[in-house]
Protein backbone atom coordinates (compact mmCIF):
# COMPACT_ATOMS: atom_id res chain seq x y z
CA UNK A 1 0.00 0.00 0.00
CA UNK A 2 1.45 3.34 -1.07
CA UNK A 3 2.02 5.98 1.58
CA UNK A 4 1.32 8.69 -0.99
CA UNK A 5 3.53 11.31 -2.67
CA UNK A 6 3.39 13.87 0.14
CA UNK A 7 4.58 11.37 2.72
CA UNK A 8 7.32 10.07 0.44
CA UNK A 9 8.48 13.61 -0.30
CA UNK A 10 8.55 14.50 3.41
CA UNK A 11 10.58 11.39 4.21
CA UNK A 12 13.05 12.08 1.41
CA UNK A 13 13.47 15.67 2.59
CA UNK A 14 13.98 14.80 6.26
CA UNK A 15 16.16 11.74 5.78
CA UNK A 16 18.17 13.42 3.04
CA UNK A 17 19.02 16.40 5.24
CA UNK A 18 19.84 14.13 8.19
CA UNK A 19 22.03 11.91 6.01
CA UNK A 20 24.12 14.82 4.78
CA UNK A 21 24.47 16.34 8.24
CA UNK A 22 25.66 13.01 9.66
CA UNK A 23 27.99 12.26 6.76
CA UNK A 24 29.54 15.74 6.81
CA UNK A 25 31.21 14.85 10.11
CA UNK A 26 32.22 11.38 8.93
CA UNK A 27 33.56 11.89 5.42
CA UNK A 28 36.62 9.74 6.01
CA UNK A 29 35.00 7.28 8.39
CA UNK A 30 34.15 3.75 7.22
CA UNK A 31 30.50 2.89 6.63
CA UNK A 32 30.21 -0.52 8.34
CA UNK A 33 26.98 -1.42 6.55
CA UNK A 34 28.46 -0.66 3.10
CA UNK A 35 31.82 -2.46 2.87
CA UNK A 36 34.60 -0.52 1.09
CA UNK A 37 32.74 2.81 1.45
CA UNK A 38 33.61 5.76 3.59
CA UNK A 39 31.34 8.70 4.31
CA UNK A 40 32.48 10.49 1.16
CA UNK A 41 31.56 7.50 -1.00
CA UNK A 42 28.12 7.40 0.59
CA UNK A 43 27.56 11.11 -0.12
CA UNK A 44 28.71 10.64 -3.73
CA UNK A 45 26.40 7.65 -4.16
CA UNK A 46 23.25 9.26 -2.78
CA UNK A 47 23.92 12.49 -4.67
CA UNK A 48 24.28 10.51 -7.88
CA UNK A 49 21.07 8.60 -7.25
CA UNK A 50 19.15 11.79 -6.50
CA UNK A 51 20.61 13.45 -9.61
CA UNK A 52 19.73 10.52 -11.87
CA UNK A 53 16.09 10.32 -10.83
CA UNK A 54 15.67 14.11 -10.76
CA UNK A 55 16.80 14.14 -14.39
CA UNK A 56 14.41 11.36 -15.40
CA UNK A 57 11.49 12.94 -13.53
CA UNK A 58 12.09 16.50 -14.74
CA UNK A 59 12.33 15.46 -18.40
CA UNK A 60 9.49 12.95 -18.15
CA UNK A 61 11.88 10.60 -19.90
CA UNK A 62 10.63 7.33 -21.31
CA UNK A 63 14.22 6.09 -21.59
CA UNK A 64 17.31 6.51 -19.44
CA UNK A 65 19.95 6.97 -22.13
CA UNK A 66 19.80 10.78 -22.00
CA UNK A 67 21.14 11.09 -18.44
CA UNK A 68 24.68 12.46 -18.56
CA UNK A 69 27.09 10.94 -16.01
CA UNK A 70 28.25 13.22 -13.22
CA UNK A 71 31.87 13.99 -12.37
CA UNK A 72 32.73 13.40 -8.73
CA UNK A 73 33.45 16.72 -6.99
CA UNK A 74 36.47 17.31 -4.79
CA UNK A 75 36.07 16.01 -1.24
CA UNK A 76 35.42 19.45 0.26
CA UNK A 77 32.65 20.08 -2.30
CA UNK A 78 30.87 16.73 -2.04
CA UNK A 79 28.29 17.56 0.62
CA UNK A 80 27.29 20.85 -1.02
CA UNK A 81 27.02 19.13 -4.40
CA UNK A 82 24.91 16.31 -2.97
CA UNK A 83 22.66 18.80 -1.20
CA UNK A 84 22.05 20.52 -4.56
CA UNK A 85 20.99 17.19 -6.07
CA UNK A 86 18.62 16.54 -3.16
CA UNK A 87 17.04 19.98 -3.48
CA UNK A 88 16.65 19.51 -7.23
CA UNK A 89 14.97 16.14 -6.70
CA UNK A 90 12.60 17.57 -4.09
CA UNK A 91 11.59 20.44 -6.39
CA UNK A 92 10.82 18.07 -9.25
CA UNK A 93 8.93 15.51 -7.19
CA UNK A 94 6.89 18.17 -5.37
CA UNK A 95 5.08 18.97 -8.62
CA UNK A 96 4.86 15.41 -9.93
CA UNK A 97 1.65 13.45 -10.48
CA UNK A 98 2.30 9.83 -9.36
CA UNK A 99 0.43 8.51 -12.42
CA UNK A 100 2.60 10.35 -14.97
CA UNK A 101 4.27 7.84 -17.34
CA UNK A 102 8.03 7.82 -16.99
CA UNK A 103 10.90 5.38 -17.44
CA UNK A 104 11.91 3.24 -14.48
CA UNK A 105 13.82 -0.02 -14.36
CA UNK A 106 10.76 -1.71 -12.81
CA UNK A 107 7.44 -2.93 -14.21
CA UNK A 108 5.87 0.20 -12.72
CA UNK A 109 6.54 2.83 -15.37
CA UNK A 110 5.21 5.90 -13.57
CA UNK A 111 6.33 8.77 -11.37
CA UNK A 112 4.95 7.15 -8.24
CA UNK A 113 7.68 4.52 -8.42
CA UNK A 114 10.36 7.23 -8.27
CA UNK A 115 8.67 9.02 -5.37
CA UNK A 116 8.54 5.81 -3.36
CA UNK A 117 12.01 4.59 -4.38
CA UNK A 118 13.67 7.85 -3.38
CA UNK A 119 12.07 7.80 0.08
CA UNK A 120 13.18 4.22 0.62
CA UNK A 121 16.68 4.63 -0.78
CA UNK A 122 17.28 7.80 1.21
CA UNK A 123 15.90 6.28 4.42
CA UNK A 124 18.17 3.23 4.36
CA UNK A 125 21.23 5.30 3.46
CA UNK A 126 20.37 7.80 6.19
CA UNK A 127 20.67 4.88 8.60
CA UNK A 128 24.05 4.03 7.02
CA UNK A 129 25.25 7.60 7.56
CA UNK A 130 24.08 7.58 11.18
CA UNK A 131 25.96 4.32 11.72
CA UNK A 132 29.16 5.76 10.24
CA UNK A 133 28.92 8.93 12.29
CA UNK A 134 27.80 7.59 15.66
CA UNK A 135 27.91 3.81 15.68
CA UNK A 136 24.94 1.57 16.32
CA UNK A 137 23.71 3.65 19.25
CA UNK A 138 23.62 6.69 17.00
CA UNK A 139 21.68 5.01 14.18
CA UNK A 140 18.07 6.12 14.51
CA UNK A 141 15.65 3.42 13.31
CA UNK A 142 13.74 3.92 10.09
CA UNK A 143 10.21 5.17 10.70
CA UNK A 144 8.01 2.07 11.25
CA UNK A 145 5.38 3.01 8.67
CA UNK A 146 8.03 3.77 6.06
CA UNK A 147 9.84 0.52 6.93
CA UNK A 148 6.68 -1.57 6.46
CA UNK A 149 6.22 0.05 3.05
CA UNK A 150 9.90 -0.69 2.40
CA UNK A 151 9.41 -4.40 3.03
CA UNK A 152 6.50 -4.36 0.56
CA UNK A 153 8.67 -2.54 -1.98
CA UNK A 154 11.55 -4.97 -1.52
CA UNK A 155 9.28 -7.97 -2.14
CA UNK A 156 7.60 -6.26 -5.10
CA UNK A 157 10.66 -4.98 -6.91
CA UNK A 158 13.91 -6.42 -5.53
CA UNK A 159 13.22 -10.14 -5.55
CA UNK A 160 13.96 -12.14 -8.69
CA UNK A 161 10.91 -14.33 -9.34
CA UNK A 162 12.59 -16.66 -11.83
CA UNK A 163 15.51 -17.25 -9.47
CA UNK A 164 13.18 -17.59 -6.48
CA UNK A 165 11.08 -20.20 -8.27
CA UNK A 166 14.19 -22.28 -8.92
CA UNK A 167 15.24 -22.47 -5.26
CA UNK A 168 14.47 -25.28 -2.84
CA UNK A 169 10.83 -25.00 -1.64
CA UNK A 170 10.47 -23.01 1.56
CA UNK A 171 8.43 -20.35 3.28
CA UNK A 172 9.39 -17.42 5.48
CA UNK A 173 7.19 -15.46 7.87
CA UNK A 174 8.25 -11.89 8.74
CA UNK A 175 6.61 -10.25 11.75
CA UNK A 176 7.08 -6.61 12.74
CA UNK A 177 6.96 -6.23 16.52
CA UNK A 178 6.36 -2.49 16.75
CA UNK A 179 3.64 -1.90 14.18
CA UNK A 180 1.09 -3.68 12.00
CA UNK A 181 3.14 -5.70 9.54
CA UNK A 182 3.32 -9.43 8.78
CA UNK A 183 4.27 -11.18 5.56
CA UNK A 184 4.31 -14.79 4.39
CA UNK A 185 6.72 -15.46 1.53
CA UNK A 186 6.76 -18.77 -0.34
CA UNK A 187 9.47 -19.50 -2.86
CA UNK A 188 11.20 -22.40 -4.58
CA UNK A 189 9.84 -25.45 -6.31
CA UNK A 190 8.45 -23.33 -9.13
CA UNK A 191 6.66 -20.89 -6.81
CA UNK A 192 7.18 -17.33 -5.69
CA UNK A 193 4.37 -15.60 -3.81
CA UNK A 194 4.08 -13.22 -0.91
CA UNK A 195 1.20 -11.70 0.96
CA UNK A 196 0.48 -9.38 3.84
CA UNK A 197 -1.53 -11.17 6.50
CA UNK A 198 -2.83 -11.00 10.02
CA UNK A 199 -0.86 -14.03 11.12
CA UNK A 200 0.81 -16.98 9.45
CA UNK A 201 3.37 -19.71 9.86
CA UNK A 202 6.32 -20.56 7.67
CA UNK A 203 9.29 -22.92 7.72
CA UNK A 204 11.12 -20.02 9.32
CA UNK A 205 9.97 -16.89 11.09
CA UNK A 206 11.80 -13.66 11.83
CA UNK A 207 10.47 -11.21 14.43
CA UNK A 208 11.95 -7.73 14.78
CA UNK A 209 11.00 -4.09 14.57
CA UNK A 210 9.87 -2.98 11.12
CA UNK A 211 13.11 -1.02 10.73
CA UNK A 212 15.26 -4.03 11.57
CA UNK A 213 13.27 -6.30 9.23
CA UNK A 214 13.87 -3.89 6.38
CA UNK A 215 17.54 -3.52 7.28
CA UNK A 216 17.86 -7.31 7.37
CA UNK A 217 16.39 -7.60 3.88
CA UNK A 218 18.91 -5.00 2.69
CA UNK A 219 21.83 -6.91 4.23
CA UNK A 220 22.49 -4.51 7.10
CA UNK A 221 21.56 -7.02 9.86
CA UNK A 222 22.14 -10.77 9.78
CA UNK A 223 20.85 -13.85 11.55
CA UNK A 224 22.64 -14.12 14.89
CA UNK A 225 22.16 -10.43 15.63
CA UNK A 226 20.24 -9.92 18.87
CA UNK A 227 17.86 -7.57 17.08
CA UNK A 228 16.43 -10.49 15.06
CA UNK A 229 14.39 -13.20 16.77
CA UNK A 230 14.50 -16.26 14.49
CA UNK A 231 12.39 -19.41 14.70
CA UNK A 232 12.69 -22.56 12.63
CA UNK A 233 15.11 -22.76 9.70
CA UNK A 234 17.79 -20.15 10.39
CA UNK A 235 18.77 -20.19 6.72
CA UNK A 236 15.39 -18.89 5.56
CA UNK A 237 16.32 -15.21 5.60
CA UNK A 238 19.63 -15.87 3.83
CA UNK A 239 17.77 -17.93 1.23
CA UNK A 240 15.43 -15.03 0.52
CA UNK A 241 18.37 -12.67 0.23
CA UNK A 242 20.00 -15.09 -2.25
CA UNK A 243 17.06 -14.77 -4.65
CA UNK A 244 16.96 -10.97 -4.45
CA UNK A 245 18.87 -8.24 -6.22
Amino acid sequence: MSLGPERYLASTRTDGATLLAAAEGAMGAPVPSCPDWDGGDLVWHIGGVHRFWATIAEKGSLAFEGVEPATRPEAHELVAWSREQLEWLLRVLADADPSTPVWTWSNRQEMGFIQRRMAQETGVHRWDADLAAGGLEGATPIDPELAVDGVDEFLEHFTLPDVAKGAAPQSLHLHATDTDGEWLIRFGGGEFTWQRLGHGKGDAAVRATASDLLLALWGRIFVGDARLEVFGDEGGLAALRSVSM
